[in-house]
């Protein structure tokens, strides 16, 4: 081979590098605007399929709302009915016989200011009616907790609450909890 080819191979050679760079950087001037391009359309694809997921699941989630209300408003009214039928007859009674040991005899000679032991008598009446009601309103709050948690278990129970395994718990209205066999 001449050195008069060698040259020309050589600057050839740089001819094509000079012409490839210029071709790389054409196509990298066109490729930042069509990616901006893709990116911003991209970015609308996105909003668009958060406002679809939107539109989907807002009235999805008022119907849960409202069936959830639905389910809870009878069983608060049932739980109102049965204070208003155990808890309320209870304090009323003892507030009655509170009032009447505390009520002064009329005495022929004149009024005598209630004593002290009576005004004592009547506080620990009033407190063991409070801690009465407490005690109903507790134990019906947790039998309404345990029937909306039974209410909202999975399928895998029988139509009357137990599990399918029989390894049922229950508990009593006395507050007792059971289990099968005892």
């Amino acid at each position: 081979m001449s050195l008069i080819d060698t040259n020309r191979t050589a600057q050839e050679a740089a001819a094509l590098g000079a012409r490839a760079r210029d071709r790389a950087m054409d196509a990298a001037a066109q490729a930042v605007p069509t990616g901006k391009r893709a990116g911003a359309t991209a970015a609308q694809g996105v909003r668009q399929g958060v406002q679809g997921a939107r539109e989907w699941a807002a009235p999805r989630i008022e119907q849960a709302v409202y069936d959830a209300r639905e389910w809870a408003a009878p069983r608060i009214d049932d739980a109102a009915d049965a204070v208003t039928t155990t808890v309320a007859p209870a304090v009323s009674s003892a507030l009655h016989a509170t009032a009447q040991q505390i009520r002064p005899t009329p005495k022929a000679g004149g009024r005598r200011l209630l004593d002290w032991r009576w005004l004592v008598g009547a506080g620990v009446a009033l407190a063991a009616a409070g801690a009465g009601a407490a005690i109903a309103m507790r134990r019906r709050y947790a039998s309404a907790t345990e029937e909306a948690k039974n209410a909202t278990e999975p399928a895998g129970e029988d139509r009357d609450g137990e599990p399918a395994d029989g390894s049922a718990v229950g508990s009593e209205v006395n507050g007792r909890v059971t289990s099968p066999g005892t």
